[in-house]
C-alpha cells in the first residue's frame, strides 16, 4: 500500500478505480504474453471477495478460474450483517443515495447478468463461523448463480463450486490443519480449472 492517501482515494464513489487496476494488470498480463485468459486465475478474501466477486461480474472473459473467499457480494444489505455498519466509512450507506449513485455499480450479486452465457469456474467459500462477513454473502450468491444457470429453459456455462466450512471464524478454518486443507482445496480447484484451459 501507499499510504492514507492511497486507500482514501478508491473510497466509496471512487471504489471503482481498485477494480480497474485490477482488471489492468490482468490485461498486462495477457498482452504481455505470460499466460492466456483460459490459464490466468484470480484469488481473494473478505475485501479480496468482493474484488473477486467483481472480476467475476464485470470481466468474464479475462479470468480462467476465480477463488472468491468470505466474501462482501450483497453490497445493498452488507450493512444489516454482523460487522458491515462498521464499514460504512468505506463502501457508502445503502439505505441513502449512495445506492443509486454508485455502490450498486460494485455488488456483485446485483451485477449477475442472465443474458451472459459464460462465466469462468468459480469456487465460493466460506465459513458458517465467520463473525465479521456473514455466510449469507457467499450462500445467496452462489444459490442464485445456480438458480439463474438453469432456468427459462436455457442452460448456461456457470460452473460455480461451494464450500462452507462449519468451524474456524473470517480466516475460515478453526486451525492449523483445517488452514492447510482450505488452501489446498483453493489450488487444487485453480490448478485443475487452469490445466484444462491451457491449450486454450
Amino acid at each position: 500500500e501507499f499510504g492514507p492517501s492511497w486507500h482514501q482515494a478508491g473510497l466509496k464513489a471512487n471504489r471503482h478505480k481498485c477494480y480497474e487496476d485490477f482488471i489492468a494488470v490482468g490485461e498486462d498480463l495477457v498482452q504481455s504474453n505470460i499466460c492466456t485468459p483460459s490459464t490466468l486465475a484470480a484469488r481473494g478474501g473478505s475485501n479480496g471477495g468482493l474484488l473477486m466477486g467483481m472480476m467475476y461480474v464485470s470481466r468474464p472473459d479475462l479470468f480462467g478460474a476465480i477463488h472468491c473467499a468470505v466474501p462482501l457480494l450483497d453490497m445493498k444489505r452488507f450493512h444489516t450483517l454482523l460487522a458491515g455498519a462498521s464499514w460504512m466509512a468505506e463502501y457508502g450507506d445503502p439505505d441513502t443515495s449512495d445506492w443509486d449513485d454508485f455502490l450498486h455499480k460494485y455488488s456483485p450479486y446485483h451485477l449477475i447478468d442472465e443474458s451472459n452465457d459464460k462465466y469462468p469456474p468459480m469456487l465460493v467459500t466460506t465459513s458458517t463461523r465467520d463473525d465479521r462477513v456473514h455466510p449469507a454473502h457467499a450462500r445467496k450468491m452462489v444459490k442464485k448463480l445456480w438458480d439463474l444457470s438453469d432456468s427459462n429453459g436455457k442452460k448456461r456455462d456457470w460452473p460455480v463450486y461451494y464450500y462452507e466450512n462449519i468451524e474456524g471464524g473470517h480466516g475460515g478454518a478453526a486451525d492449523a490443519k483445517q488452514s492447510a486443507f482450505m488452501t489446498a482445496l483453493a489450488y487444487d480447484f485453480m490448478f485443475d480449472t487452469l490445466t484444462k484451459g491451457s491449450s486454450s
